[in-house]
């Protein structure tokens, strides 16, 4: 089964492009509360969404859903989860929860209106989250390797999947029959890890989102919109073409290619920290 491919924008017309180029999901972030502070370090978007856009991106999609990232749990969080689902989200997302009461909280303000994500990504998430699974009415679980690797004290965000912290969650969430994703995804052949790495990884792992980075497409370098087309187009076309492969390999029961391909990602990242 083909991973779903998430980009976040909040224009009208590289949702378009996006849609039409096979992108499952359009990804609005709400999320301000507290992300300045945690990733001042490093290179992550700060994002400048607002409430509006839902509105205006959700005229557009027809074949594409509609999900958002709202804030961490606060005293402000019914009233926002109750907005973003009355413009129109099918799927919300939680982001820097750390305990069953956050989780539970989110549950009972979404009410069953729309589907729900949790984004695993502190060290307190991961350590609770035998106990979060047991909430039910958990729609998705993605594991955000940004927050997560710092969360960790670790220098990249990809050493969560050399070091089997991303496999170990997986196989905790798996038993409930949760979708789950991981990470950030840029166009084959790119990368400082190799997107083909990256995708065989989901593949191995039984993953069924990822979400196209900056390094995919950063739109905001970008005002053609007939050089954006031709990115989604190529870089979406590469991807489900190399999806495929994978399947094939998975069909004859090919597990060495994986193995053979997870001992290089953990040599390639080995070497990325040696470098930082």
């Amino acid at each position: 089964m083909a991973l779903k491919l998430m980009y976040i924008t909040n224009n009208p017309q590289i949702a378009e492009i996006a849609q039409k180029n096979d992108v499952d999901r359009i990804f609005i972030d709400l999320e301000y509360l507290g992300k300045k502070e945690r990733q001042k370090n490093i290179n992550s978007v700060k994002s400048d969404h607002s409430i509006d856009d839902i509105v205006e991106i959700k005229k557009i999609l027809k074949q594409s859903e509609l999900l958002v990232r709202v804030n961490p749990i606060n005293h402000n969080s019914k009233k926002e989860i109750d907005a973003v689902i009355d413009k129109g989200a099918q799927l919300v997302m939680l982001p820097m929860w750390a305990n069953t009461d956050d989780v539970e909280k989110f549950i009972g303000y979404v009410n069953k209106r729309a589907k729900t994500i949790l984004l695993l990504e502190t060290k307190e998430a991961a350590e609770t989250l035998d106990e979060v699974l047991k909430i039910g009415n958990i729609d998705e679980i993605y594991i955000g390797l940004n927050d997560l690797h710092l969360s960790y004290k670790r220098r990249f965000m990809f050493e969560l999947l050399a070091d089997e912290t991303v496999h170990n969650l997986i196989e905790k969430i798996k038993p409930y029959n949760i979708a789950y994703g991981f990470g950030g995804l840029a166009r084959i052949g790119m990368g400082m890890l190799p997107a083909e790495y990256i995708l065989a990884e989901h593949y191995m792992l039984g993953s069924q989102s990822v979400i196209l980075s900056r390094s995919f497409c950063n739109a905001n370098n970008i005002k053609d919109l007939t050089v954006l087309n031709e990115i989604f187009s190529e870089g979406v076309g590469k991807i489900r073409e190399l999806e495929k492969s994978f399947e094939r390999k998975i069909e004859n029961n090919d597990n060495q290619f994986f193995i053979a391909n997870h001992e290089k990602v953990k040599s390639c990242v080995n070497k990325i920290i040696s470098n930082i």
